[in-house]
């Protein structure tokens, strides 16, 4: 699921070229457009967070290559199982907080995110007044933010497949080689 999301976000790059292109020909041109500069911003959100799963995926994440690049495979593997816990913690919390940001932007004012959105699910809880930006074009906010939670959840599930996949390497298993 990250390759195929990966493949098709990384097009993304040309729209944000687009939206940038057009403040440009507006500013010079015409009377400035007011959505170019959070549109930039929503689209450059997009690429990045739905980009990394697939970044991670490939390998193409940044390593200090000082020591880590003479190691043999199965120390790298140890290491990476070990360094791969710490990213899965710090995906956890960024998840959960971007659960209560996102629940804040739809309208809830309470402390339980999760139960919130099960609640979404279960008819239990409705939307309230939904967040928007205190810009003059003021779009509403909850898109990118959902965005945001389904690029940590896929960056999580990668993390996981990394920790299997090192684990399997530290203890002498062979893996198949992906598909690319």
């Amino acid at each position: 699921m990250n390759r195929i999301i990966g493949l098709f976000v990384m097009y993304g790059v040309f729209v944000l070229m687009g939206i940038l292109l057009w403040s440009s020909v507006s500013k010079t041109f015409f009377v400035p457009s007011l959505w170019t500069l959070e549109m930039a911003q929503f689209a450059m959100v997009a690429y990045y967070m739905l980009g990394g799963p697939y970044a991670l995926l490939v390998g193409a994440n940044v390593r200090m290559d000082l020591f880590y690049g003479n190691w043999s495979l199965r120390r790298k593997s140890v290491i990476d199982s070990v360094t791969v816990l710490f990213l899965i913690f710090y995906l956890g919390v960024l998840l959960y907080g971007a659960l209560g940001s996102t629940a804040y932007s739809l309208g809830y004012w309470g402390t339980a995110p999760v139960e919130f959105f099960l609640g979404l699910v279960t008819g239990a809880e409705e939307i309230g007044r939904l967040e928007r930006s205190s810009t003059a074009w003021r779009p509403f906010i909850w898109p990118v933010k959902a965005i945001m939670i389904v690029g940590l959840f896929l960056m999580l599930l990668q993390a996981l497949s990394e920790l299997i996949k090192d684990i399997a390497r530290a203890t002498g298993r062979d893996l198949p080689e992906a598909k690319t």
